[in-house]
């Protein structure tokens, strides 16, 4: 790999949750070895306000934020992908654009808590739940020696890290 950063794609069907926690926790927790992105394959318009609310308590600028398609990620003028992440069941069984240089990919799918019904504290902590696993797992990602994996033990390792709870 690379000593410049690598850009990661989460993808999600919405890219209005899951997708949007994780790039931000990428972005953060990358420390500049990363660069992250999110998008969906049909984008809902406008993130979650609970996304939102989650990553303002946890400290972060939400101005990066919007739900956009992820055919964004796949013309000519895109950033070349390193890794691609699904984090939803739907965006793992779609049929994904072709994405110049063939990031390595994985899944790491999550329950939507943008479906959960309940109180508005029964929503939060589905965020808060979803929130945790992603950053675990990105934790995880961003601690492997990706410049000393070859390509089968790294997707190995990517996909094990998918199955974190």
């Amino acid at each position: 790999m690379a000593n410049t950063p690598l850009n990661v794609l989460f993808l999600c069907t919405g890219n209005s949750a899951r997708s949007i926690l994780a790039e931000a926790v990428m972005n953060r927790l990358g420390e500049g070895r990363f660069v992250a992105h999110s998008a969906g394959s049909r984008p809902t318009g406008a993130p979650n306000p609970f996304a939102i609310d989650l990553l303002q308590r946890e400290g972060f600028d939400t101005g990066f934020a919007r739900s956009k398609s992820w055919d964004e990620f796949a013309g000519p003028d895109a950033p070349k992908l390193d890794f691609v992440f699904t984090v939803c069941d739907q965006a793992a069984a779609e049929e994904c654009p072709f994405w110049p240089g063939q990031p390595v990919s994985a899944h790491w799918g999550l329950p939507d808590p943008a479906a959960v019904i309940g109180s508005d504290a029964e929503k939060a902590v589905a965020f808060a739940d979803t929130y945790r696993m992603l950053n675990r797992r990105i934790q995880a990602f961003a601690a492997l020696p990706l410049a000393t994996l070859n390509g089968l033990t790294l997707k190995s390792k990517l996909t094990e890290i998918g199955q974190t709870e």
